[in-house]
């Protein structure tokens, strides 16, 4: 799994955390900040909590900068702030491929390139490696060319 990790804190404390789990549910959806958005939901269930008034009150810490999906659900929720590490230049929703909360009439508050430096060496030390969990390569099929070549001799 890509080492994308995320915490939401309710009330000054850490209340959910989860983990990128993209290959492990075989779900392109299940990225670490969906993972908690589940977990709060069962946590405000379990204390009987209206899970909108807990989320405007949330702070969410990532260490990559949230992909556009999972900002927009972010917006959606209304979390009240986002922390996040290094950018996300493929596909980052909190500016640096789009912004999702401008005109976020939230306000929610983003702060961008805590512990940068250590996020993106996480992610370079995962990329120069093996990744066990990666699907096997499926064989290519035997395909002939249809393309013949005249040698011709001078």
């Amino acid at each position: 799994e890509v080492p994308v990790g995320c915490v939401m804190v309710y009330d000054g404390k850490g209340i959910v955390g989860d983990r990128n789990r993209v290959n492990e549910f075989k779900n392109a959806c299940r990225h670490a900040e969906m993972g908690c958005v589940d977990q709060v939901l069962a946590w405000c269930e379990e204390r009987g909590l209206d899970f909108e008034s807990v989320f405007r009150a949330i702070s969410v810490y990532v260490t990559v900068e949230p992909c556009i999906m999972c900002a927009s659900a972010l917006k959606y929720l209304g979390v009240k702030r986002i922390v996040f590490g290094c950018a996300n230049e493929r596909f980052g929703g909190v500016g640096s491929v789009l912004n999702v909360f401008d005109g976020d009439e939230h306000n929610t508050e983003v702060t961008s390139g805590v512990w940068a430096e250590q996020a993106v060496d996480l992610l370079k030390t995962f990329y120069t490696g093996e990744n066990p969990n990666a699907p096997c390569p499926k064989p290519k099929a035997h395909r002939k060319s249809e393309t013949t070549v005249d040698v011709v001799s001078s």
